[in-house]
C-alpha cells in the first residue's frame, strides 16, 4: 500500500514541478492568486446560488447549487480533509515561494475544486447550459490555480472534482425529489 502512495506522491510532485518549471510567468503569477480567491470559501458559488434562488426561473438551479455546496462543506472540508490529514505540497517542498498566504488546513481533497465543480455541474444538471459552461471553465481555472500556486497536489484536485460531481448529482436528486413532492401536493 505504501508503494501506491509513494507512486501517487511522486507523480503529484512531477506534475507540480513541471508547472513550476515550464508554466510559471509574471502574468500568470499576477493573475492566479485572483483566480484562486474566486473559490475561497466558495463565496463566488454561494453568491451565484443566492442570486439564482431569487429568480423564479432559476430557483431550482440555485437550490441545487446550495445543496451541493452544503454537501461539499460537510464531506470535503468537515470529514475528508481531517480524516486524510494530508500535508500540503509547500509543507513538504519548502523551496517553492508561495504567491498567496499558506492555507492552514489539510490538502486532500481540494475544497476549492469540490465546491467549484459541485456548482458548475449543478448548473449543467439543471439545464442552465450557458451559465453551466461558463461555470465549468471557471471551475477548471480555479482548480488549476491550486496547482499553479503549489497549495494542492494534482490528486487532491482530481478527488475534489470527482467529489464535486458526486455532490452535484446527489443535490440534483434531493432538490428534484423536493420539487416533485411540492408539485404533487
Amino acid at each position: 500500500m505504501t508503494d501506491i502512495f509513494s507512486l501517487v506522491t511522486d507523480t503529484d510532485f512531477s506534475v507540480l514541478d513541471f508547472i513550476q518549471t515550464h508554466m510559471r510567468c509574471a502574468a500568470s503569477d499576477a493573475v492566479m492568486p485572483y483566480i484562486t480567491h474566486l473559490g475561497a470559501g466558495g463565496i463566488l458559488w454561494v453568491l451565484l446560488a443566492a442570486v439564482l434562488i431569487c429568480i423564479k426561473k432559476y430557483r431550482r438551479a440555485g437550490l441545487t447549487i446550495a445543496a451541493a455546496l452544503i454537501l461539499s462543506l460537510i464531506f470535503c472540508n468537515g470529514l475528508l480533509k481531517n480524516a486524510a490529514a494530508r500535508m500540503r505540497p509547500f509543507d513538504i517542498n519548502t523551496n517553492v515561494s508561495l504567491l498567496i498566504r499558506p492555507p492552514s488546513d489539510y490538502s486532500f481533497p481540494s475544497g476549492h475544486t469540490a465546491a467549484s465543480f459541485a456548482s458548475a455541474v449543478s448548473l449543467l444538471l439543471c439545464r442552465c447550459k450557458r451559465l453551466g459552461a461558463a461555470a465549468l471553465i471557471t471551475a477548471a481555472l480555479i482548480s488549476f490555480s491550486r496547482l499553479y500556486l503549489y497549495v494542492h497536489f494534482p490528486s487532491d484536485v482530481l478527488a475534489g472534482a470527482l467529489l464535486g460531481v458526486i455532490f452535484a448529482a446527489a443535490a440534483d436528486k434531493i432538490i428534484g425529489a423536493v420539487y416533485n413532492g411540492i408539485n404533487t401536493v
